[in-house]
């Protein structure tokens, strides 16, 4: 499957998503209609109530990810964030929040529907830190060195060319900016059935990288301190929710993605100084 197909299904999928979640509905990384705590392990339970009490509801309505990468992330007041893939913008908002009014928010989607919920939640959250930018996170929309962090909640797995990503990630974020963000890891084997299955990708679940190449790839992009800390490790129970939504027979595959699918939180560090420059004005 090419990357403008994947690039298609993933934006027509999360525009119906926020069709839903305007409508009052809530949005899930499957297929099924789900309450608001979300539909199935992955994407339920993510937020304290004393984090989104300030939040509005559509926000929280339209999450897809799979952690809360702006409370792990160790935001400090004063810094500027960017969300990939910011959806209907809650993790943008909480991070507004933890930056303050001296600190800036910024979110990227490629998705007008998610970028239209996403300009209405902000307007009812009364933030002003808060900046919405239409394109992709294989090609950011912002110069090099403007970023101190980058989080980002269960979207890098979707991308079709995660190495671009990560070195826009790299090179939008100033020297020593922290790259913190959740995704869907792969431990392990993955059967081919999951692999194939275009609901699950855009689930959340077929595109996601291994633990090994996850570190490979943000070594390879420039980046230092690479670590990866699950947050959720699913069982054959939560793999029989997901696999069923998706028409693949559960029964004979469960067993096969027992504790093969994590939600982790993948931590690294931009180099105070490029090491791919070796110019004069970079090797000081």
């Amino acid at each position: 499957m090419d990357n403008e197909n994947v690039k298609e299904v993933v934006q027509e999928k999360y525009a119906q998503a926020a069709v839903r979640a305007a409508s009052g509905k809530s949005s899930c990384c499957g297929t099924s209609p789900a309450s608001i705590n979300g539909c199935d392990p992955i994407t339920s339970n993510l937020y304290e109530d004393n984090e989104t009490s300030a939040i509005p509801e559509e926000a929280l309505r339209a999450s897809l990810g799979c952690g809360n990468p702006t409370a792990l992330a160790k935001l400090q007041p004063g810094e500027i964030v960017l969300d990939l893939g910011s959806g209907g913008g809650i993790d943008v908002l909480l991070s507004a929040k933890r930056v303050g009014p001296t600190g800036k928010a910024y979110g990227l989607d490629m998705t007008d529907e998610m970028l239209a919920l996403a300009e209405q939640n902000k307007l009812k959250s009364g933030l002003k830190n808060v900046e919405f930018l239409k394109g992709e996170i294989e090609n950011i929309p912002l110069p090099p060195d403007t970023v101190d962090v980058i989080v980002s909640n269960c979207v890098i797995n979707l991308s079709g060319d995660k190495d671009r990503v990560l070195r826009e990630a790299f090179r939008v974020l100033k020297p020593g900016g922290r790259f913190a963000i959740s995704d869907v890891v792969v431990r392990g084997e993955v059967p081919q059935e999951i692999r194939k299955s275009m609901e699950l990708w855009v689930g959340c679940v077929a595109g996601a990288l291994s633990e090994t190449e996850y570190r490979e790839k943000l070594a390879a992009a420039g980046f230092e301190s690479v670590d990866i800390e699950p947050t959720r490790v699913y069982d054959v129970n939560d793999a029989r929710e997901f696999l069923c939504s998706s028409g693949i027979g559960a029964a004979e595959i469960a067993a096969q993605v027992q504790d093969k699918f994590i939600s982790a939180f993948v931590r690294a560090v931009k180099p105070l100084r490029d090491k791919s420059c070796c110019g004069p004005t970079c090797c000081t």
